[in-house]
C-alpha cells in the first residue's frame, strides 16, 4: 500500500513511443488527477533551484547558459550514450522529483480527490512506484515505436537504439505491472482500452 491512504494512487509508464500520452489523457478526462513528472522534473532544474546547484556542481558551469539557467541541450550532449552520466544526473535529480511527488500526491488527498495518476516514464528508476497501489504499463512492438519516435521526435536509428537500450524490456514492465495497454493498432482502439482500464481501476477501488 501507498503512503497516500484515503487516495487511490495509479502509475502511468511504459516504453518510449508506446502511447503514453494518449493514455494519460483518457485517464484525466475519466477524472484522474494527474502529476507529470516530466514536467515535475523540469521544474526541480530551473534557475537557482537547489537541484541545478547540485547538478551543476556534478556536471559543471558549461551546462548552464549565460542567465545561469540550464542549458538542456548542453546536458543532454553530455549524458547521452554515457550511461555512467546519466545515472549520476539521476541520482541527483530523483529525490527532488519524489519528493515534489508525493508534495502533490499530498495535496490532492487534502482536495479529496479519489483518484490521483503518476504520468512517469521513469516511475521505477525513480521509486516512485513505492507511492503507487496500481501501476498500468503502455507497450508497443519494437518496429512501431521506432516508427512513433522517428517521426514526433526526428531522431535518427541510432538515436533511437540509444534510448531504447537505456530502458527497461517489455517483460519487466508485464512482470511490474497491473495492467498492460498494448498499443499495436490504432489511436481510438488505444483510447478504448485506456477507457477500460480507467473504468476498471474506479470499479475496483469503489467497490
Amino acid at each position: 500500500m501507498s503512503e497516500s491512504a484515503g487516495a487511490a494512487v495509479v502509475g502511468l509508464t511504459g516504453q518510449s513511443g508506446a502511447g503514453k500520452t494518449t493514455v494519460c489523457k483518457v485517464f484525466d478526462e475519466k477524472g484522474f488527477a494527474v502529476i507529470n513528472a516530466d514536467k515535475i522534473a523540469r521544474v526541480i532544474m530551473e534557475k537557482d533551484s537547489p537541484c541545478l546547484a547540485e547538478v551543476t556542481e556534478c556536471f559543471g558551469n558549461c551546462i548552464l547558459l549565460e542567465d545561469g539557467s540550464l542549458n538542456r541541450q548542453k546536458l543532454a550532449d553530455i549524458i547521452f550514450g554515457n550511461h555512467e552520466k546519466l545515472m549520476q544526473l539521476n541520482a541527483i535529480s530523483y529525490p527532488y522529483i519524489t519528493s515534489e511527488i508525493l508534495k502533490m500526491i499530498n495535496k490532492y488527498r487534502d482536495e479529496n480527490k479519489r483518484y490521483v495518476l503518476i504520468d512517469a516514464p521513469t516511475l521505477f528508476e525513480s521509486r516512485a512506484d513505492d507511492f503507487c497501489d496500481l501501476i498500468i504499463s503502455v507497450t508497443a512492438s519494437e518496429d512501431l515505436r521506432r516508427e512513433r519516435i522517428a517521426a514526433r521526435d526526428g531522431l535518427t536509428e541510432e538515436q533511437i537504439s540509444e534510448r531504447f537500450s537505456s530502458q527497461h524490456t517489455e517483460e519487466f514492465f508485464i512482470n511490474h505491472s497491473d495492467f498492460i495497454i498494448k498499443n499495436n493498432n490504432s489511436v481510438e482502439e488505444l483510447i478504448e482500452k485506456a477507457e477500460e482500464v480507467a473504468e476498471k481501476v474506479k470499479e475496483y477501488y469503489n467497490a
